[in-house]
């Protein structure tokens, strides 16, 4: 059950990503007829989302609590749309409310950052960068192309976040769930678990802020490409 409101978590954030594509292009499309430079504006798309993923480091507890309340009520009702109906109650949005908790240092510090490995953070931040730049890589490199090849480089954006998307499923998804299985078995102290959530979203923070630095090179890359 838990695997299953995993992958559901999962799938929505990693195609939303993609809704914001329409909005980048309005933006980019502006800047083409006015002939202005939105590259402050694509950085400041970044930075947001730099503030969000520092946003879902500080609920993690929250969301842990949650996420737990949440599977077993998925064991009762067997089903992911009518436990959405059920959570938008009003009761139930009140009892959501109440689980929101601050982060607890003592229960930071307890955790067993070393046990996990550092090269899936590595690539946990590069992937994630990766993600952050590569609809608004893509759109920004339409003002570096010729007019003929702006289509072009925009649609791009679909191969890139395909390439990422492939990344995470062969290189981070199978750890993680290696970690997460080794501790339902036993094997490991369940802490690791919650080290791993804890170290994969602070990466995952890392790697936004690396998105400023791969986003005007991806673009150029893009754009030499197809010039």
């Amino acid at each position: 059950m838990s695997f299953s409101l995993f992958n559901i978590f999962a799938l929505v954030s990693r195609t939303a990503n993609t809704l914001q594509a329409p909005l980048i292009a309005s933006i980019i499309g502006f800047s083409i007829a006015h002939d202005l430079n939105p590259l402050i504006d694509m950085r400041l798309v970044i930075f947001a989302a730099t503030s969000g993923t520092l946003l879902g480091v500080l609920f993690i507890p929250s969301f842990l609590r949650i996420f737990e309340k949440a599977v077993n009520r998925l064991e009762v009702t067997g089903s992911v749309p009518s436990l959405v109906v059920e959570a938008l109650q009003i009761n139930n949005i009140k009892r959501i409310v109440k689980s929101v908790s601050k982060p607890c240092k003592t229960m930071i510090e307890r955790l067993r950052y070393r046990e996990i490995p550092k090269r899936l953070l590595i690539l946990n931040s590069l992937v994630t960068g990766i993600y952050t730049v590569g609809v608004l890589a893509a759109s920004y490199s339409a003002i570096l192309v010729a007019e003929e090849h702006r289509l072009a480089v925009v649609a791009s954006s679909g191969m890139i976040n395909g390439i990422a998307s492939i990344l995470l499923t062969l290189l981070i998804d199978p750890k993680s769930a290696m970690i997460t299985d080794q501790a339902l078995r036993g094997k490991r102290p369940y802490n690791d678990v919650k080290a791993l959530v804890v170290l994969l979203i602070t990466s995952k923070l890392v790697g936004t802020l690396l998105g400023q630095v791969l986003f005007l090179p991806a673009a150029q890359v893009i754009a030499y490409i197809y010039n």
